[in-house]
This record gives structure tokens, sequence and C-alpha cells, in this order.
């Protein structure tokens, strides 16, 4: 027997979701995934929810909007005006951004993991960081 805990179930009603989370959840382009998802969790057929999925364009898919927020996120990095921004912030407000990078190189790696795969997500995240390091 192992002597990992079960993760404790958390009620639905206690979940909590980050600002804008709803709104991108039940966007439209979102909708194919919840059917899919849904049809997954209530053991239906989801070959025709995979197809309608296959047949969406690129820029409806959800690697897409991932893909293209972090394209914008990093568009125009420029780590003067990171270094600038954390020497000149509370630390009031520098917790506030901490807490909301906190999560993003774990949802990251996943997001890599699951499109690349391990291996591939691996060694772009070795490969981020060894640069990052040489500046």
């Amino acid at each position: 027997m192992s002597d990992k805990k079960k993760p404790k179930p958390i009620p639905i009603k206690d979940l909590i979701s980050e600002d804008g989370a709803h709104e991108l959840a039940t966007s439209p382009d979102m909708q194919p995934y919840l059917r899919l998802i849904k049809a997954g969790m209530q053991n239906q057929d989801i070959t025709p929810l995979v197809q309608e999925i296959a047949e969406l364009p690129l820029e409806k898919r959800y690697v897409w909007r991932v893909a293209s927020a972090l394209k914008w996120a990093c568009a125009d990095l420029e780590t003067v005006n990171v270094t600038v921004d954390r020497q000149t912030l509370s630390a009031e407000d520098l917790d506030k951004v901490f807490e909301l990078l906190r999560l993003r190189p774990m949802q990251l790696c996943m997001f890599l993991k699951a499109l690349l795969g391990e291996e591939a997500m691996e060694r772009l995240m070795n490969e981020g960081i060894a640069v990052a390091k040489r500046q």
C-alpha cells in the first residue's frame, strides 16, 4: 500500500478560478472542447466531437489561444524594464506579481508536455533556463 495521501475531493462550489477564467471557459471557441469533455465524463462516444475539433481552423483551436497569449505576453520582452520594475515596485506589489506568475512555469510545462511530449518539453525548458542563466 502506498504511503501517498490521496487528494481530498473538493466540492465544485468550493473551487476558485482566476479572474477571466469563466469568460474564457464559456467563450464560443471553447464550446467544442467542453462538449468533448462532457461526453467523455458521461462515457459517451467522443468520436464525432473529436472530428468536430479536428475540422476547426488553427485560429479557433485551444492551443492557438495559449500560444497567441504567450506571443503577446512576450513579444516586447525587455529585461531592463523588468529589472527597473523589480527595483521600484513595493514589496506588496512584487508579491502580487509573484502570485500571478507562481504557477505559470508549471502550467507551461504541462501545456508543452501535452502538446509536444515530455522529452521536447524538457528540452525546451532546459534551453530556456540555459539562455536565461547566460544573460
